[in-house]
């Protein structure tokens, strides 16, 4: 995907990704990955995801990545934050307690930038990616985080044939050919959600699976 799809989405708002409530795999299953309080959560491609203000909430230092400077600017205002604003190089980083959101490329990041990262949430990044994009994706999050990372990552998985992504597809094959050469992937929930997405339940798809998965870095 082009940067120029998700600033046009962002522009016109047609944000159909973007949740109104927190992730129900992320309220249940986020305390069993038992990460330290004070750490570092690293949220790729997270828009201006509610799921980061739960985050932030349990103690968590919230490490944000988001193309689109609609949606950053987005995400403070909405919640009633200051943020302080920052240039570093190509990026800015918006700031305030308990959150740090760069607008930036994700593949343009360092690990350098970011600061140590033991953590990440990712809901709405790899499904968001067509399949060359993938492979590129795992890599640069294998660079970002630290050696001892752990995290959550949730899935959609519906017959592709019938509606073009994203989201796109993919299925649990994929996701263990993408991670489980450099992580310990375990599939700890799925979840029919249909009934939440008229667009695929029109195009003629009779499921909408939810998949979530726990992963400890190997």
């Amino acid at each position: 995907m082009e940067p120029r799809f998700w600033h046009e989405r962002w522009a016109i708002n047609q944000i159909g990704f973007n949740q109104a409530s927190v992730n129900s795999h992320l309220l249940r299953l986020w305390t069993e990955l038992t990460i330290d309080p004070g750490a570092r959560v690293l949220v790729p491609l997270c828009g201006k995801s509610i799921d980061m203000v739960w985050l932030a909430n349990q103690d968590f230092h919230v490490v944000g990545v988001e193309l689109s400077e609609i949606a950053v600017a987005g995400f403070f205002s909405e919640n009633g934050l200051q943020a302080e604003i920052e240039t570093r190089g190509a990026f800015k980083v918006y700031r305030a307690q308990g959150f740090e959101i760069w607008c930036a490329d994700f593949f343009a990041l360092g690990a350098e930038d970011i600061g140590d990262c033991t953590a990440f949430y990712d809901r709405a990044a790899l499904i968001a990616l067509p399949p060359d994009l993938r492979w590129r994706y795992i890599k640069q999050l294998n660079h970002l985080l630290s050696e001892d990372a752990c995290g959550l990552l949730i899935t959609l998985d519906y017959d592709q044939s019938l509606i073009a992504g994203p989201p796109f597809a993919v299925d649990e094959d994929e996701v263990m050919q993408l991670l489980s050469p450099d992580w310990r992937v375990k599939r700890v929930a799925d979840l029919d959600v249909l009934e939440q997405g008229a667009k695929f339940r029109q195009a003629g798809a009779t499921s909408l699976m939810e998949y979530a998965y726990r992963l400890y870095r190997r």
